[in-house]
């Protein structure tokens, strides 16, 4: 779940703010006229996210890399193009309102369909590992997710609730610096697909641009949080200064509300911006803190075969045994006994999905160590999702006897 709630997070957030930070910048250029604008530009970037993101995961003919340098490439060229019109003068007064909105909505498409496609295909990735919409951890990946997307449209709303109640040269202002924190990060991650990709020759001063980018993209993050951070200071400075004149208690009863109302989207910027602040950083640690693993317990090797006798397994709880190859790999199993049977789920401490990072059992359930994806023990043993990986063995004599030949052809995924 929190692994979801981050993620969704991290995507989005940078969408969002600087996003909201347009639309208010568009209100205040268009008035009511930027409604149709807005709603254009938001329902056209949802459904290219949404088209793409379903291509992606049923087809292979979208290739990531190459599409983000068209988006990048277009992001640029209509930055420029919205600092060109806006700088015209006077005699261009409808190239100064009109046409910066119009670009301005293109770069809104642009980051919605850059930043949306991936977190849309999460409900489909939650459900590869988990093979079904019925079952608790799907249930809380999902809501994960689902936190993660009220948070930044909160975030977002209350960066376009904010500007709006600014004025426009502060805005614009703000908006500048917005676009600009994300043309410098698209470069950057232009620089590194392009080197990937072999289109720029490599050499020490771009690679070091692509690892920075990379590295420490967080602090675009930061940077996007602090212009909400600032929209939001400068509301609360103003609403605690306010000294607008009235002609009746009913003027003076309206100005009061809206002033109320403005330090309350203020307070839910100054929230949201915690919160975000939180995910990324303590938040982020907790659910990325790796579990330790339970010791692999000793079983005696005889006539080829790995013997573990019923009476240590019997238990209900997982036990975790290892034979070790001549190249010195230990290949790592499980066994642990079915609630309400006599059978043994057997396999692996490995799957197809996560490779061997193995199992642990927290509160009578298997769970796996890097997805968090619980497994359903009356399933270990068989193929399908996250499921260990299934291994040849024998029941005999009151012991489970696993052949070494069949721990072996899997020493690779042991390495």
């Amino acid at each position: 779940m929190l692994k979801y709630l981050i993620q969704t997070t991290e995507q989005l957030i940078l969408m969002t703010i600087s996003v909201g930070i347009a639309y208010g910048y568009i209100r205040l250029l268009l008035g009511e006229r930027a409604k149709r604008i807005m709603q254009g530009s938001a329902i056209a970037g949802f459904v290219l996210s949404a088209v793409m993101s379903v291509l992606k995961n049923t087809t292979a003919k979208i290739e990531t890399g190459k599409w983000n340098l068209w988006i990048f490439g277009l992001y640029l060229l209509f930055f420029v193009l919205f600092l060109l019109f806006s700088a015209f003068g006077k005699k261009w007064e409808k190239a100064r309102t009109l046409l910066p909105a119009v670009i301005l909505a293109v770069l809104i498409v642009l980051a919605i369909f850059y930043a949306l496609p991936d977190v849309l295909a999460y409900p489909y990735a939650i459900y590869t590992g988990e093979r079904t919409l019925l079952s608790t951890n799907y249930l809380y990946k999902f809501i994960g997710m689902l936190g993660g997307l009220l948070l930044v449209f909160l975030t977002g709303l209350a960066a376009y609730k904010g500007s709006v109640r600014l004025e426009k040269k502060k805005v614009f202002v703000l908006l500048f610096f917005a676009e600009l924190i994300i043309v410098i990060k698209q470069v950057l991650s232009a620089i590194s697909v392009m080197l990937a990709k072999r289109i720029l020759k490599s050499n020490h001063t771009l690679f070091t641009l692509a690892k920075y980018g990379s590295n420490y993209s967080r602090f675009f993050i930061y940077g996007l949080m602090i212009l909400g951070l600032i929209i939001a200071v400068m509301l609360l400075v103003r609403s605690a200064h306010v000294n607008e004149l009235y002609n009746n208690p009913a003027e003076r009863r309206k100005i009061i509300a809206k002033w109320r109302i403005t330090r309350r989207w203020s307070v839910l910027m100054l929230i949201c911006l915690v919160c975000v602040l939180s995910n990324m950083t303590w938040v982020k640690k907790m659910a990325n803190r790796t579990v330790e693993l339970s010791p692999t317990e000793d079983a005696p090797v005889e006539d080829g075969y790995v013997v573990v006798p019923f009476e240590r397994v019997s238990d209900g709880h997982l036990h975790r045994f290892g034979y070790t190859t001549d190249g010195g790999v230990t290949i790592r199993f499980i066994v642990i006994q079915k609630p309400n049977s006599s059978s043994y789920g057997i396999g692996l401490d490995a799957c197809d999905i996560c490779g061997e990072t193995g199992y642990y059992e927290k509160d009578g359930q298997v769970v796996c160590n890097l997805c968090d994806v619980v497994m359903n023990i009356n399933t270990i043993g068989f193929k399908g999702g996250c499921n260990p990986i299934v291994i040849p063995y024998e029941i005999s004599n009151g012991t489970i006897r696993v052949p070494v030949d069949g721990l072996a052809e899997h020493e690779k995924e042991f390495r």
